[in-house]
Order: C-alpha cells, then structure tokens, then sequence
C-alpha cells in the first residue's frame, strides 16, 4: 500500500483531517472504559462495546497485531449540542464514510480492523449478549470501548475535535496490514 494512493482516494470524501499513525502511539487508558461503564447506556448491550470486544488489554492486544493506523474525521453541524439523540443521528454519514474508506485499505490488499464513533447502530435492536451479531462485518467497534483517548490520540496528530458552536467532530480509526 502507499499513502499517496489512499490520500488521493480520500480527496473524493468530506473528510476534515487525517493522520497515519503508528499503532504504539495510540494511547490506550483505563478510565476511558470507566466512562464507558458509568456514563454509557450501550455499555453490556452491544457487540461493539465493552464488555463484549474484551479488556483494554486485550483490545490493544488485537490492535497491535495491524502494521499502522488512519486517523480521520467528518464534521457535522447540529442545531443543538444538548440533544444527544439529534447529534448522534448525525453519525449515520460518518459511518457510511467510514465504508467507503474501509473499501479502499481493502483495495490495497489490506486487512483491516476498524474503530469508530459510540455505539454500532446497525441493528434496531443487538442481539448481544443472547445471540452472534448479525453482522459483524458491518459492525464497528468504539474506539472508546476499545479504551482509545481519542481526545489524546487528537492531539497528538494535530487534529482539531473542538471546532466551534454546534459542531460536531466524528472519529474513526482504520488499522491496516498487508495480507
């Protein structure tokens, strides 16, 4: 794979900022779970979410079976930032990006893992923890279940996520291997 083919790829999309990340500057914390568990109502009710995708550990584990990492983000504007439900769903464009980019790792040979925004909103209703997903092939984990610092993993690559008054800054991080 070469980065100048996925970054002349990506100039079709509306993606704001992007950074190719080496996987052990992801910085992986605790409290982010902690979060997860206390101020999340998806927490212990979705595949894509702890405790369903394993410990921290075990989730920098799989991450660091990948060679590097895409970092990108969408923005949206929302006419409220206090209405979660209106602001996340905003999120259905983000992921339908997050597609698409997926598609083009997997063009360049590529076996990819990829993390995104809140909670898989695929199904109405996860079958977690009673049934299989039913589709795990379209179902992204969160990068905060998967104990990601996004707001810090930001920083590091220089990406803004404050970006003004009703603006809404969606993350998705594409890990990638040849096959």
């Amino acid at each position: 794979m070469t980065f100048q083919t996925i970054e002349s790829a990506i100039a079709a999309y509306p993606i704001c900022d992007y950074a190719f990340i080496q996987i052990k500057d992801i910085p992986f914390r605790e409290e982010v779970r902690h979060i997860c568990k206390t101020e999340c109502q998806r927490y212990g009710r979705s595949w894509s979410c702890p405790p369903a995708v394993g410990t921290v550990e075990e989730c920098r584990s799989r991450c660091e079976e990948y060679e590097g990492g895409f970092l990108f983000t969408t923005m949206t504007e929302v006419p409220d930032m206090e209405d979660l439900e209106g602001m996340l769903a905003t999120r259905t464009e983000h992921e339908k990006i997050t597609r698409q980019i997926r598609e083009l790792f997997l063009k360049e040979n590529q076996e990819v893992l990829v993390l995104s925004t809140e909670s898989c909103a695929v199904c109405e209703h996860c079958t977690y923890p009673d049934a299989p997903c039913r589709f795990p092939e379209r179902m992204f984990p969160s990068l905060e279940g998967f104990g990601v610092l996004v707001t810090g993993l930001a920083e590091q690559c220089g990406i803004a996520f404050m970006n003004g008054n009703n603006l809404v800054t969606w993350f998705s991080l594409i890990l990638y291997r040849d096959t």
